[in-house]
């Protein structure tokens, strides 16, 4: 049985959405638990196997991406390829299931109040420097203040690192991104939850909760990538269900 991570917002209730952890699954280590990735070396078998494991908790088979840590943003049925170089999704039917993979990069999910609507978003420090939750926004239908936004388990600011390029890209993007590094040594700690809330603000999206989890500091609940190097992907889910 897969332990999930449920976002802790106050979406419709047509809205659904998770996100998994590493506990359950066929993965062995140094993958360890319910893998979906399939590009860090993970057995395929085992691989396609969790993939089952999670088709079971939803209503039809996700939409995978092939991220590219850019700012792409297609809709569910832009594509019959699959998967296409993107790093967000959107859909407003019923069933479609929007998905993202990351182990240390930021989910973030999004949905409208109405429930007609919604998101899934790969941000890591280029797609975020890179406008992804920007244009994810925009390609949604409506006005951005009556969008939700929940950011999910990524590495935490008390640990992620990165050197002054990264400070010197956001900074390029707006000067406000300053508050979300802190100086130590002549690296830099980064705050991936507070750029994606600058991000989500500059364009109109006010109601963003999430962002509480450190994946590289949690190891039992979370893979990490910064952490591990050799490690699975967590999937994060969201569809809209029947009335």
């Amino acid at each position: 049985m897969l332990k999930l991570i449920q976002p802790d917002w106050s979406a419709p209730a047509v809205v659904r959405a998770f996100t998994t952890t590493r506990t359950g699954g066929l993965s062995r280590d140094p993958w360890g638990g319910p893998d979906f990735g399939g590009s860090g070396g993970d057995d395929t078998c085992r691989v396609d196997q969790n993939r089952k494991l999670l088709r079971g908790y939803l209503p039809s088979e996700p939409y995978w991406l092939k991220q590219v840590h850019g700012s792409r943003v297609v809709n569910y049925e832009e594509s019959s390829t699959r998967p296409i170089e993107a790093d967000a999704v959107i859909s407003t039917e019923v069933g479609q299931v929007c998905a993202i993979l990351t182990a240390d990069c930021l989910p973030v999910l999004l949905c409208n109040k109405s429930g007609r609507q919604v998101a899934a978003v790969h941000a890591g420090w280029r797609g975020l420097a890179a406008g992804v939750l920007e244009a994810a926004v925009t390609a949604m239908d409506g006005y951005p203040e009556e969008l939700l936004a929940w950011l999910g388990p990524a590495i935490g600011p008390q640990v992620y690192t990165v050197g002054q390029d990264v400070v010197d890209r956001f900074r390029a993007v707006s000067e406000e991104n300053s508050s979300a590094f802190v100086r130590r040594g002549e690296r830099w700690l980064a705050d991936l939850y507070q750029l994606a809330r600058l991000a989500l603000s500059r364009v109109g999206v006010s109601q963003v909760s999430g962002g509480q989890y450190c994946t590289y500091s949690e190891p039992e609940k979370f893979f990490s990538y910064r952490r591990d190097g050799v490690t699975g992907r967590m999937a994060s889910v969201i569809w809209l269900a029947e009335k």
